[in-house]
């Protein structure tokens, strides 16, 4: 990730709200064997008034009602599990909601994947995933009873992109992201860490960024940042990642080098990179691997309107200018450093220089 998202608070958060008061409040209270019944909810009245809304009302609509059987159901299956279960799947929604303790690999969030629930809670580990993959949905979250508590996704996205206004997606660096001025057009909305995998986060806005169409339909679809992939996936091992909405800004260093000088003939494995800081090597291998990132980059600097089209540039300012290849290099550099991600120039300064140490830009 090139650069990190500041987070940007909204009503929507309050979606969220609700589901942590239904987790723990209510089906982690199941074994106490009360009846469900919307009293359950009378810790939160607008999550009240939401579930009698959906349970009770004639004119409930079919999603509201569907939303009500889930979350009756799911506590009918928790008033079965003893004390020390309950205190588990706790844990386990406690740690897959830490975002940013899971992108740092920190043990002290104990993660967990649909499929690393046990095979004893099959018919539960189902229930969950149907609710949670359904709840990150219009059909659920643009009903009239809850969107007036919670607000809409798509004022969610335009606060954040008044908020964020780079204009490129911080996962790849080469693609636009569609802003304030597009209304009522806007990017999706990725699950960072993908709710096919994961139970309990896919309502979490800070699991919740936008990406560009190939970021996350092209390349991340639906890979696991948080873990190296192998088969079977119950034995991949954890991995650190960029937390998409990180404090602090860390450049990253990207460097270029070339086999030969011959830009015509090159291929494309004959172009490699370098990344960096060292101390985030580990995020940096996850954040090419998920992304494509060499891939993507190499196709970048082969392209006739992209990486040549540099090179015809600076040859041309060499030529035609009289200037000196270093100081074509020095110029692109300098304006990398003050508009990273305008026309590509941090992957174009690399670019140039890699041609110039080749002695294509002599």
């Amino acid at each position: 990730m090139l650069f990190p998202y500041t987070y940007v608070p909204h009503q929507m958060e309050k979606m969220q709200e609700f589901i942590d008061f239904i987790f723990t409040e209510v089906w982690c209270n199941a074994p106490n064997g009360l009846v469900f019944h919307p009293d359950l909810f009378q810790g939160n009245p607008d999550l009240q008034q939401v579930i009698s809304e959906f349970g009770f009302s004639q004119k409930a609509p079919v999603r509201g009602k569907l939303f009500y059987e889930d979350v009756k159901s799911i506590y009918e299956h928790f008033a079965l599990l003893t004390a020390q279960e309950i205190d588990q799947f706790k844990k386990w929604y406690q740690g897959n909601n830490d975002i940013e303790k899971v992108c740092a690999n920190d043990p002290a969030a104990q993660l967990v994947r649909y499929v690393d629930i046990p095979s004893a809670h099959e018919t539960l580990c189902n229930q969950l995933a149907s609710f949670f993959q359904g709840l990150y949905s219009s059909s659920l979250l643009e009903l009239a009873a809850l969107k007036a508590k919670i607000g809409g996704i798509n004022e969610c996205y335009l606060a954040f992109v008044q908020t964020n206004d780079e204009g490129k997606c911080p996962f790849c660096g080469i693609a636009d992201l569609l802003g304030e001025h597009h209304r009522p057009k806007r990017e999706a909305f990725d699950h960072y860490l993908p709710k096919s995998l994961y139970p309990f986060n896919s309502i979490n806005l800070r699991n919740l960024v936008p990406t560009c169409h190939h970021c996350n339909s092209s390349y991340k679809t639906v890979k696991d940042p948080a873990h190296e992939s192998t088969d079977p996936p119950h034995a991949a091992a954890r991995r650190k990642v960029f937390y998409p909405y990180r404090t602090d800004a860390p450049k990253i260093v990207v460097s270029v080098s070339l086999a030969h000088p011959d830009i015509d003939t090159l291929k494309s494995e004959e172009i490699s990179f370098k990344f960096g800081p060292a101390a985030l090597s580990e995020e940096l291998n996850t954040w090419r691997d998920v992304y494509g990132i060499d891939v993507r980059y190499r196709a970048k600097l082969l392209g006739k309107n992209d990486g040549k089209y540099w090179l015809e540039q600076a040859l041309g300012e060499c030529s035609n200018l009289g200037k000196k290849p270093a100081d074509v290099v020095a110029a692109v550099n300098q304006l990398a450093a003050v508009k990273p991600f305008a026309e590509c120039n941090f992957l174009r300064s690399a670019f140039v220089q890699a041609c110039y140490q080749a002695g294509t830009l002599a």
